[in-house]
């Protein structure tokens, strides 16, 4: 994959990422690009193209990360729509999401990472080029238990868009 970009994110399980799948095919945005099922994230911290040292250096702060476990429920769909991105969330942070955004950041300021400066904003994106689409409130809930965050690198691999990548894995406490 070249021209990398990597970032730290929350990978769903084989259900949960079934279940968003599932959801990104019943959305009916009428258009656009749906991120593939194997692609599905929750992204924590977007680090953009880096260096090897840089790298190494943010792998060992990931490894001194300690979050506990944490449970998200993912209730509702919403659109941006200057990027024409249609995303689902959970109505609520929790506050170890919370947590491994700030660890991270504030770790990786000495790897020479820039934190974002906008709040953060957890999400799935589930397409890409999407005309708009009223965001709604999902009948049920998917409950996606998080045990873990992961390095992952994404890359355009020309016709097939962009695809992802898992580097590294950590698991929380």
């Amino acid at each position: 994959m070249s021209g990398q970009r990597y970032f730290f994110a929350l990978w769903p399980d084989e259900a949960v990422r079934d279940q968003l799948d599932l959801l990104a095919r019943t959305s009916q945005p009428g258009e656009g690009r749906r991120h593939a099922a194997d692609d599905l994230h929750m992204t924590v911290v977007f680090l953009g193209q880096i260096a090897p040292s840089q790298r190494r250096c943010m792998e060992d702060i990931a490894d001194t990360v300690r979050v506990p476990t944490f449970q998200l429920s993912i209730d509702h769909t919403g659109y941006w729509s200057r990027p024409r991105i249609l995303w689902a969330s959970p109505g609520e942070t929790p506050q170890a999401l919370s947590q491994l955004v700030a660890d991270l950041n504030n770790g990786l300021t000495g790897c020479g990472h820039e934190p974002e400066q906008r709040a953060y904003k957890p999400h799935v994106t589930l397409f890409r080029k999407a005309r708009q689409v009223v965001p709604a409130q999902l009948p049920q809930p998917i409950v996606w238990q998080v045990k873990e965050f992961v390095l992952a690198a994404s890359a355009n691999t020309g016709l097939s868009g962009t695809r992802y990548q898992v580097l590294r894995r950590w698991p929380l406490d």
